[in-house]
């Protein structure tokens, strides 16, 4: 029987994750290749024969996206799956329209056939799109759980962006870690607020893997979701966070809606600085999308170091490098800060920025005036930190979820801004886990569901 021959559309995540649970093994397909977008230089590279497996003694090649088209004729490719999240709807059928004028069948893969069935119960927290606040909610859950006795471990999507080969199983416990995976200031974001709380960290790009090296330490795997992607494993508790500063992407962004949809948790962040006729949208959208939901009222209130550093000054803001790209985010924690604290003014970084900063604005001109901390790889880190300095302000305001200042050197005065979760009235994060998870008399966590 002839191979169907498939190309796997991406981003180094639920691309390679698609890869390993449906087709690696599949010998009724032929995968020619993978294309790269969102992510700067993870194209041109290859997915390394360690990963691929048997069938693909060569590895399988990684294309930019741009030349998809001219890769389906070349290869007479049968079908392209779609695998990358963060997206809205006309986005995805845009994509399907040129494939299928190729004559190509377009597809999309996700959901429970490619969720792992873990031994140990699992926490999933997820969102319906970049920037909602699942770090923050991922933390709460962390350490309710910690309170409830039980050992976490937590599981981060991917973000395998150095050699893939090197990548297939990684566990980080110290900021020696890091340093040892030479991770991103994006990795370092997401790993290092476990790190401090005494939690490992797994990830990396073999998942079935990774989940079996987590069962060994853990009483609960705790999913912490990249992007508004689904979760890589089947939860017992899955939580999905909602963003009323954007009303209705709950219900128009893929695959974040599939989130929406599945969630037995749905928490709505930021309450306390979003316009109440965005709150009562989403309200509204789970009482009609899913209305077996739990929902959480939440705030992520902010504080800063020394609000003497930015009332009355200049400042430049600098947010998430994910939120305020694809995420679309027009502001962010810093942004909130700078107008809480009294800033006599927001400097627009355009001017002054160097190299890929540049090229990062360009991409996304609708970032508008902060500074997103890009730093996928050392030329970035180094334009960041030159465009920082170039910056006419008197004052930087770091609104990243590390201290980026441990990454680049920030000459001005600069403060750093902090934000939790903070749940209003019940139910809350208590009630929620307690529901679900009772310990048995050797402290290990069972869950209450069928």
């Amino acid at each position: 029987m002839q191979k169907r021959k498939i190309i796997i559309m991406g981003a180094a995540g639920r691309d390679f994750h698609n890869f390993n649970v449906l087709y690696r093994n599949n010998k009724e397909v032929e995968v020619i290749a993978f294309t790269a977008t969102q992510i700067p230089e993870i194209e041109g590279r290859r997915y390394p024969r360690s990963l691929a497996g048997p069938h693909y003694p060569k590895g399988i090649p990684i294309y930019p996206e741009e030349e998809l088209l001219d890769l389906i004729v070349k290869y007479d490719i049968d079908e392209v799956i779609f695998s990358y999240s963060d997206v809205p709807y006309d986005y995805v059928m845009d994509k399907a329209s040129y494939v299928m004028a190729t004559g190509a069948r377009f597809a999309v893969e996700g959901g429970f056939p490619t969720m792992i069935k873990s031994r140990k119960p699992v926490v999933a927290v997820c969102a319906v799109r970049t920037g909602c606040g699942k770090s923050q909610t991922t933390r709460r859950v962390a350490q309710v759980l910690q309170n409830m006795g039980f050992k976490v471990v937590a599981v981060r999507h991917p973000m395998p962006y150095g050699d893939l080969s090197k990548q297939t199983c990684q566990r980080f416990a110290t900021y020696a870690d890091l340093d040892k995976h030479n991770c991103t200031i994006e990795e370092r974001e997401e790993y290092e607020p476990h790190i401090n709380r005494g939690i490992v960290v797994y990830a990396g790009i073999d998942y079935e893997m990774i989940l079996r090296q987590a069962e060994k330490e853990a009483d609960v795997v705790l999913w912490d979701g990249g992007n508004n992607d689904m979760p890589f494993y089947r939860p017992d508790v899955h939580i999905t966070v909602v963003d009323p500063h954007r009303p209705g992407h709950e219900i128009s962004y893929y695959p974040g809606q599939n989130n929406f949809l599945m969630a037995n948790v749905i928490v709505i962040n930021k309450i306390d600085t979003a316009p109440p006729e965005g709150v009562n949208e989403v309200r509204n959208n789970i009482q009609y999308y899913n209305s077996e939901a739990v929902v959480v009222d939440a705030a992520s209130p902010i504080s800063v170091e020394d609000p003497a550093v930015i009332r009355g000054k200049k400042v430049l803001v600098i947010e998430d490098g994910p939120t305020t790209t694809h995420g679309e985010m027009k502001y962010g924690a810093g942004m909130m800060a700078a107008m809480k604290y009294g800033a006599s003014e927001i400097v627009d970084p355009r001017p002054y920025t160097v190299g890929t900063i540049t090229q990062t604005f360009q991409k996304y001109p609708e970032i508008g005036s902060l500074l997103p901390a890009m730093g996928y790889f050392g030329k970035q880190l180094s334009d960041l930190e030159k465009t920082i300095d170039r910056t006419e302000c008197e004052a930087v305001i770091v609104a990243t979820p590390i201290d980026l200042r441990r990454v680049i050197k920030i000459k001005k005065p600069s403060v750093r801004v902090f934000y939790d979760l903070q749940e209003i009235g019940k139910p809350d994060m208590v009630d929620v886990l307690k529901e679900h998870f009772i310990p048995n008399r050797k402290g290990k966590a069972r869950s209450k569901r069928k």
